[in-house]
C-alpha cells in the first residue's frame, strides 16, 4: 500500500482527503486541475484512494466549493453567490441562466425568473443546493432588456387583444391593450414588442410595432419568417435615396487610373433568375502559350464609402438573404442590380485577379488590379452546361437528372452560345485540373442537392425540383476559389519573423474528434472504415474515400448526413487557422461584395495595403467578422424556414396520400422522414409508434422496441401517409404505413 494510504497504519480517511483537496485548491485558486494531476500531487496511487478522491471531488462540486470547468477538470469556485449573465427563456418553464465567463447553464424555475425575457442581461443569486437536486438560481435584477420582438397572429375581441405566437421561448400569449393595436385585426400577422410584465400578471403586456398582413398570404408569411429571426423585410427609404444620388457614369479619368480590359472576351455565368452579377470571367491566349484568365469582381467599394449611410446599412445586414421566392438584398437595389452588377454590353468597374497559367492550370504569375471591363454575354448555368454536354466536355455524372429544366436563352438578341465554345471548353478543362489538385491536397467533396420550388405569381408552390451542381457550376466555383485563396495568401503568407497585416479570413476548423469517432464506429455496420487520427490531409483523404465509396448506394444520403454533422461551421475571423474543408492554408471571401459584407472589407483592405497603408485595427475587424458570421447563420436559418414553409404548403393538399420515404432524423420524441420524390420532411411522433415501448439510442441513430426489438434507424426506407400539415408551426406530421 502506498504511503498516501497510511496515517499511523490506518487507511486515509474521507475527512483527511477532503482537507488535502481544500488546501490544494485554496493555495492555487486560479489553477485548473484534471483528476490525474490531483492523484499525482496528492500521491494517491491505489485504486481505493483514487475512488475515494473521485467521491470527495463530486461532493465538493455539488456543494459549489469547486467548479467542473470541463469533464473531470476542476478549479476553486471563486464566484460569489451573486452572478451576472444572460437569461434564456424556455416554453416548458425550465429557464436557464448562463453566467458570464462560461460555465454550465443554471436552472431558473418560472417562479424565480422575475419575468425576465429571453436574451435579457440579468443579475442572479445562486440558491442553496438541495441534496440530490440540480443547482438553481433566482433572477434578482434585470440589467438590460433584450431587443427581441415577437411574431404571431392577433386575436382581437371587443375590449382587448392577444398575440398568439409559436415562439418556443414564450409559454404565454402576449396581452395587447386596444390602444396599442396599430390598426391590427383578428387574423393579422403582427410584430409585437413586450412593454412590461407586472409581477402578479400571467401574461406579458405588449404593443404592436408592425402589421405584416393577413395570416396565410405568401407575402405576409415570408415577412413573418424574416421578422422572427430579427431580419429586415423592407429597405430604409433614406438609404434608397442615397443610392439614387450615386452617379453611375464612368469618367475618362477613372478609366485612365485602371487597367483597361474592355477588349477581352468576358462573360458572366449565373442562375437563371439572378439580377446581381458579382463576378465575370475573361480569357485569352497569350503568345508564350499561356492563358490569361481574369476573375473580375464588382467594385462595390468604389461606390460605397466606409461610414456612409449605405455602408452602415450594409454592415447591419452583413449579407443578402435568399428566401424561396425573393432576395432581401444587402445593398439598395439600384446598386446591386444596376450600378455594380456586371451586366452585359455595359462598361463596369471591377476589382480583378488576373492569372497567367499553362495548360496544366499551373499558375505562372498573377496580379491584382482595379479594372474596367465590358461583359460580352450573360450566360445561365443551363446554357453553358448544354454546350459542354454537346461537346462531350461534361462528366458523365453531370448529365441531366429528372426534374431539371431545359431552358431557352434568356435574351433572344444575345450572341450565339457557340461563339464562345472554345473559351468555355478551355475554362472547363482548366477548372477540372484545379479541382483535381484541390482534392489531391485533401479538400472534402460534399455535393449536396438543393431543394427548389416552382411557384406561381401568388407564391403557391406548383412543383419541387433539385438544384444539382454540374460542370457549369463547378467551372465558376473553381475560379472563384482560386481568386479567394490567392488574395488571402498575398496578405497572410509572410516570412517567419514578420507579422501579417490584419485581414478577414474565412476559416474552417477540423472536425469534432468525438463526432468523427462516432461516425467511424457507426459506418462499420455498413462495412466501411474511416481513419480518425493522423495528419489533416490523411483524415480528409479518408473522408473523401468514404464519400466516394457510398456514392450511388442506398446509404449515401445517411452517411453524408452523419459526416456533415461531424463538421464544424465555417466562419469569418482575423485569426487565421486555415480552411479544413477546402484544404487551403489561407482563404477569404473576395468574390461576392454585392451580397456579402466581408468581401467589401477584403476589397478595402487589399486596396489600402496595395497603396502601402498600415495594418488596420484588428479588434474592429474581428468584431465585424463575428457580426458577419452571426448574420450569415441567421440568414441561413430564415432560408431553411422559408423552404420548410413551402414544403408544408406543397404537401397540405396531399393529406391521406402515401409516399415512399427515408428516415432522415431520429430523436427521443420521434422519427423524421424525408419523402423520396420531393425531399419534403415530416415527423412521425413517438406517441404514434404504439406497437411497443421504444427507446432512443443516440449513438446508433435509432429507436428500438423493448418487447419486439424492432429498430427504426437513420437511413431506413419506410412508407408514410401524410397525416397533418400545420403552416403556423411549419410542421408536417406523417403516420407510418405498416407493410402487410
Amino acid at each position: 500500500m502506498g504511503k498516501s494510504q497510511k496515517k499511523g497504519g490506518k487507511r486515509l480517511k474521507k475527512k483527511e482527503l477532503a482537507k488535502m483537496l481544500i488546501d490544494l485548491f485554496q493555495n492555487n485558486p486560479s489553477e485548473v486541475y484534471d483528476v490525474k494531476t490531483i492523484f499525482r500531487l496528492l500521491k494517491l496511487d491505489t485504486h481505493p484512494a483514487k475512488m475515494l478522491c473521485m467521491d470527495v471531488l463530486e461532493e465538493m462540486a455539488l456543494d459549489d466549493y469547486i467548479v467542473e470547468k470541463e469533464k473531470l477538470k476542476y478549479r476553486l469556485n471563486t464566484f460569489g453567490q451573486v452572478l451576472e449573465g444572460v437569461f434564456r427563456r424556455k416554453a416548458n418553464g425550465k429557464n436557464a441562466f448562463i453566467p458570464d465567463g462560461g460555465g454550465e447553464p443554471i436552472l431558473v424555475a418560472e417562479r424565480n425568473s422575475a419575468h425576465a425575457m429571453d436574451g435579457d442581461r440579468v443579475k442572479a443569486t445562486l440558491l442553496a443546493r438541495r441534496k440530490h437536486h440540480v443547482r438553481e438560481a433566482q433572477v434578482t435584477e434585470i440589467l438590460k432588456r433584450s431587443s427581441k420582438n415577437f411574431v404571431g397572429t392577433l386575436k382581437v375581441s371587443k375590449d382587448y387583444a392577444f398575440l398568439l405566437t409559436e415562439d418556443r421561448t414564450l409559454a404565454n400569449d402576449i396581452f395587447i391593450p386596444k390602444g396599442a393595436l396599430k390598426g391590427g385585426k383578428s387574423g393579422d400577422k403582427a410584430v409585437v414588442t413586450i412593454t412590461e410584465w407586472p409581477d402578479n400578471a400571467k401574461n406579458p403586456i405588449g404593443k404592436v410595432l408592425d402589421i405584416l398582413g393577413k395570416s396565410g398570404e405568401n407575402n405576409t408569411e415570408m415577412h413573418a419568417i424574416l421578422a422572427e429571426y430579427g431580419l429586415p423585410y423592407s429597405y430604409p427609404e433614406e438609404v434608397e435615396k442615397a443610392a439614387d444620388r450615386i452617379d453611375p457614369g464612368i469618367t475618362p479619368e477613372e478609366i485612365a487610373r485602371r487597367e483597361d480590359m474592355r477588349g477581352i472576351t468576358t462573360f458572366t455565368i449565373d442562375p437563371r433568375d439572378a439580377k446581381d452579377f458579382d463576378d465575370a470571367l475573361s480569357i485569352r491566349s497569350l503568345s508564350d502559350g499561356l492563358w490569361e484568365i481574369g476573375v473580375h469582381i464588382a467594385d462595390v467599394s468604389h461606390y460605397v464609402q466606409e461610414g456612409s449611410i449605405i455602408d452602415k446599412e450594409a454592415v447591419k445586414r452583413a449579407t443578402s438573404i435568399y428566401l424561396v421566392d425573393r432576395t432581401i438584398p444587402m445593398l439598395p437595389e439600384r446598386l446591386c442590380n444596376f450600378i455594380c452588377s456586371l451586366r452585359p454590353n455595359e462598361e463596369k468597374l471591377a476589382y480583378s485577379v488576373i492569372f497567367k497559367m499553362d495548360d496544366q492550370a499551373e499558375i505562372k504569375s498573377w496580379h491584382l488590379a482595379h479594372t474596367v471591363i465590358k461583359s460580352d454575354r450573360r450566360f445561365t448555368y443551363e446554357e453553358v452546361q448544354d454546350l459542354l454536354e454537346k461537346n462531350q466536355e461534361a462528366s458523365p455524372e453531370d448529365y441531366r437528372m429528372p426534374g431539371d429544366h431545359k431552358v431557352p436563352p434568356l435574351d433572344p438578341n444575345a450572341l450565339p452560345v457557340e461563339n464562345f465554345k472554345d473559351e468555355l471548353i478551355t475554362l472547363n478543362r482548366l477548372a477540372k485540373k484545379l479541382r483535381s489538385k484541390r482534392f489531391a491536397n485533401g479538400a472534402i467533396d460534399f455535393d449536396r442537392n438543393e431543394v427548389r420550388f416552382e411557384i406561381d405569381e401568388k407564391g403557391k408552390p406548383l412543383s419541387v425540383y433539385f438544384k444539382v451542381a454540374k460542370d457549369a457550376n463547378k467551372l465558376v466555383e473553381e475560379f472563384m476559389l482560386l481568386a479567394n485563396r490567392t488574395v488571402a495568401e498575398s496578405i497572410g503568407k509572410v516570412p517567419k519573423n514578420k507579422t501579417a497585416k490584419t485581414f478577414p479570413y474565412r476559416i474552417h476548423d477540423l472536425p469534432d474528434p468525438a463526432k468523427l469517432m462516432n461516425l467511424s464506429e457507426f459506418i462499420v455496420k455498413f462495412g466501411y472504415k474511416l481513419k480518425t487520427s493522423g495528419t489533416k490531409a490523411e483524415v480528409s483523404r479518408g473522408l473523401n474515400k468514404l464519400l466516394e465509396e457510398v456514392r450511388g448506394k442506398k446509404e449515401q444520403n445517411l452517411i453524408e448526413t452523419v459526416s456533415l454533422r461531424a463538421m464544424m461551421k465555417a466562419r469569418y475571423s482575423t485569426h487565421n487557422i486555415g480552411h479544413y474543408g477546402l484544404a487551403f492554408d489561407y482563404y477569404t471571401h473576395f468574390t461576392s461584395p454585392i451580397r456579402r459584407y466581408p468581401d467589401v472589407m477584403v476589397h478595402r483592405l487589399l486596396t489600402r495595403y496595395a497603396d502601402g497603408g498600415r495594418s488596420a485595427n484588428r479588434d474592429k475587424y474581428e468584431e465585424l467578422c463575428e457580426h458577419s458570421s452571426e448574420m450569415e447563420q441567421l440568414a441561413a436559418s430564415a432560408e431553411r424556414a422559408s423552404i420548410k414553409y413551402k414544403q408544408v404548403e406543397f404537401m397540405s393538399d396531399k393529406l391521406g396520400e402515401v409516399f415512399e420515404g427515408t428516415i432522415s432524423g431520429v430523436t427521443e420524441f420521434g422519427l423524421y422522414v424525408e419523402v423520396n420524390e420531393n425531399k419534403c420532411e415530416g415527423m412521425v411522433p413517438l406517441r404514434d409508434l404504439d406497437d411497443d415501448y421504444y427507446e432512443f439510442d443516440e449513438k446508433n441513430y435509432c429507436l428500438w422496441g423493448r418487447k419486439y426489438h424492432h429498430r427504426y434507424s437513420l437511413g431506413d426506407q419506410v412508407k408514410i401517409q401524410v397525416a397533418r400539415a400545420n403552416l403556423d408551426k411549419k410542421q408536417l406530421d406523417f403516420a407510418l404505413v405498416k407493410e402487410k
